[in-house]
């Protein structure tokens, strides 16, 4: 079994693995940019499974920006029926992909 890990990063977690792209919310920093998780909820290295307590001390995914896009749009409509009323509104999320470099 490949090692991998769980970090938490814009709110949401996610399972990562060595050499894998992931689409996170925005990260302000520029392209071509390696960061550190830090916040790694869990980690197994193939065998054994770590779980934090929130978090594991000392442990973190390194990753590198790739890409800074924005995400489909969404559009939010309500309407209230016999009254005349509606509202129509869209969002676009910005969005980076990064890739991870290693688990440790």
């Amino acid at each position: 079994m490949e090692a991998y890990a769980v970090i938490e990063t814009g709110g949401k977690q996610y399972r990562v693995q060595a050499g894998e792209s992931l689409t996170i919310e925005r990260l302000a920093l520029d392209q071509g940019a390696k960061t550190d998780f830090t916040s790694v909820l869990a980690r197994s290295d193939g065998t054994a499974l770590t779980v934090g307590a929130p978090t594991i001390a000392g442990a973190k995914v390194a990753a590198e920006v790739v890409e800074h896009l924005r995400g489909p749009k969404v559009i939010a409509f309500k309407k209230r029926k016999r009254k005349g009323s509606k509202r129509k509104v869209g969002h676009r999320q910005e969005l980076t992909i990064v890739k991870i470099l290693s688990i440790t």
